[in-house]
């Protein structure tokens, strides 16, 4: 079992930050054997496809290079200039195999852990450089298992090459009596099927690898539940600096609310443990909104800014009740509360208007119809 420094178990599945970090780093899971093989597997399979074409670029070589007239023979630029000719002749025909051979390497060592470009993995890191850490990394399971997939492939390769030559020892010495060309072209179609054989036994081994590397990778990221804890913690916030935020969006949020009690229309109480503040504009909204609401010490500042902006305040404990608990802020009040909060609106209107010198004294409600099912305590 994988421990830590402080000798705390790694037992926790590697979380998504812990994935992400390891990514960003350039810790992903990657297999040297898959990459090996798909490449060599390739490259042979485009040696046999190819071969008939190379047979012939390197008989043209020949011709060319073989092939001299009297004059080439006296001319001391000769050489050079046959020199280059059959490197570009070279070049371009093995161009083919080199394209394909580098497409399937990109394609290859991005295929078990996705493309990834990490500068932090390229930095210099002198700690690697510690014998004892060397030590450690080779007598690791990754260590071992690297030894280990060095003596398969030297075993696998071996064999299979004897294998190889003593099937065809017959073929290979009767190549010497034939003609160049056919020596050439047979030649290459054995080194060809050899390359094959050989390229194939790697798979043996790359499906041993591809499991071992993303076992490892995930065992190297397992986390301890300190880990775990101290994780959520960073990523949550702990737990007083939470309390705090929310302590000051609280106060934010009420401070903002209080900035809309001058613009309500009237202030209804229970009288003192509760209040709330309605605004109605007839021409835009289709029934009151609660601006501001609050209990105990909140009702109170509700009533004392209210006053000091001389909005009306009004009693109505079963009102008041109703309205704190069935509405949210900002929302408008349920049907079940429009009759009385229309009466309470017309017995607001109407003494705004006689205070102005209009009308006579409005009689106040003795009761406002507030349903059942609306009520609280």
């Amino acid at each position: 079992m994988a421990e830590n420094q402080d000798g705390q178990e790694k037992t926790n599945e590697p979380t998504a930050k812990r994935l992400n970090e390891a990514r960003r780093k350039g810790q992903t899971p990657r297999s040297k054997e898959l990459q090996t093989m798909a490449v060599t597997l390739v490259g042979s399979a485009s040696l046999l496809l190819l071969g008939s074409s190379f047979a012939d670029g390197v008989g043209d070589i020949f011709n060319a290079n073989f092939t001299l007239t009297r004059a080439d023979l006296f001319d001391t630029g000769t050489l050079i200039r046959h020199l280059g000719s059959a490197i570009r002749s070279a070049l371009l025909m093995l161009l083919p195999f080199f394209a394909i051979a580098m497409a399937v390497a990109l394609l290859a060592s991005v295929a078990l852990g996705g493309f990834n470009v990490s500068t932090e993995s390229m930095t210099p890191k002198f700690s690697k450089m510690n014998p004892l850490k060397g030590l450690k990394r080779i007598f690791s399971p990754n260590g071992l298992m690297e030894l280990g997939k060095a003596l398969a492939k030297f075993l696998l390769i071996a064999g299979a090459t004897v294998l190889l030559i003593w099937s065809w020892w017959g073929d290979l010495l009767r190549l010497a009596n034939k003609e160049a060309l056919v020596s050439i072209v047979e030649g290459l179609t054995l080194v060809g099927w050899s390359s094959l054989l050989l390229s194939s036994t790697l798979i043996f081994l790359a499906l041993v690898d591809v499991p071992f590397q993303l076992w490892n990778h995930k065992r190297q990221l397992k986390m301890t539940q300190q880990e775990v804890r101290d994780e959520h913690k960073e990523t949550e916030g702990r737990p007083e600096v939470k309390g705090r935020i929310r302590q000051l969006q609280r106060e934010m949020a009420r401070r903002r609310m209080m900035e809309e009690v001058p613009k309500a229309d009237v202030i209804v109480t229970n009288p003192t443990h509760y209040a709330v503040a309605l605004k109605y504009d007839q021409t835009k909204m289709n029934a009151p909104l609660l601006v501001a609401k609050g209990s105990d010490l909140v009702a109170a500042n509700i009533r004392r800014v209210g006053e000091e902006h001389a909005v009306p305040v009004v009693e109505a404990p079963v009102l008041a009740r109703a309205i704190y608990f069935n509405t949210e802020l900002n929302e408008s009040i349920p049907t079940g509360l429009y009759l009385a909060v229309a009466q309470l609106l017309a017995y607001v209107f109407q003494l705004q208007a006689y205070e102005k010198g209009s009308g006579e004294v409005p009689v106040r409600p003795e009761d406002f119809p507030v349903p059942e099912d609306l009520q609280h305590d």
